[in-house]
């Protein structure tokens, strides 16, 4: 009866360190999951910057292309306000045409006319200038807007990389595949490089 239950006892314990041996077999095995879970993290938080950031370009587009609206609603006024004073140029012209073809003409009538067509001469030069500048004002800000408009189009290819990493480190986990992590790594690098470029090497 003894020697039955020290058998038992024995086979018991035998089997108890059988499963330790094999729970510590298994822990070193799936040891590489801590870093997925570790690499999964730290794509997340680059993904959420990346998505900050590419949101920041998208509003700063919208900005820029606002700038270039209102520019060119300025300019159109400009233009509108030149044709104006062409138009009241060209009465006092042909007014004064017709004066001085009178046999005797009024010289201070005269005068007073060519003072009125010199100063629209003049007004539709400063006229000009200001347009021009609205002008230069409006191109500059569709030139920022594209570029910002490529640079969020950049970003977002990022964002992309980083979602496939963080799907492709996911599954790694649940079906214990490690070369998908290793993969999953491959697109989260080149998704960390397509975000440095977006932000430090691509030109403004």
């Amino acid at each position: 009866m003894q020697t039955t239950e020290i058998d038992d006892l024995k086979q018991l314990v035998a089997e108890w360190r059988a499963q330790h041996v094999a729970q510590q077999a298994k822990e070193q095995r799936e040891q590489w999951t801590k870093y997925v879970s570790l690499t999964m993290v730290v794509i997340a938080v680059l993904a959420a910057i990346a998505t900050l950031k590419g949101g920041a370009f998208s509003t700063r587009t919208l900005k820029e292309m606002n700038e270039a609206t209102f520019y060119q609603a300025k300019a159109s006024d400009q233009w509108a306000f030149y044709q104006a004073k062409s138009i009241k140029q060209n009465l006092y012209q042909i007014e004064l045409d017709r004066f001085a073809a009178a046999p005797t003409p009024d010289a201070e009538v005269l005068a007073k006319m060519q003072g009125k067509i010199d100063k629209y001469d003049k007004d539709k030069a400063d006229i000009t200038i200001e347009t021009k500048k609205n002008e230069k004002s409006r191109d500059d800000a569709r030139t920022k807007a594209t570029s910002e408009a490529e640079h969020s189009r950049e970003m977002g290819l990022s964002i992309t990389l980083f979602q496939v990493a963080i799907a492709l480190g996911a599954t790694a986990l649940i079906v214990k595949k490690k070369p998908l992590w290793v993969v999953s790594t491959v697109f989260g690098a080149l998704a960390v490089a397509q975000m440095m470029y977006v932000l430090w090497w691509m030109p403004l």
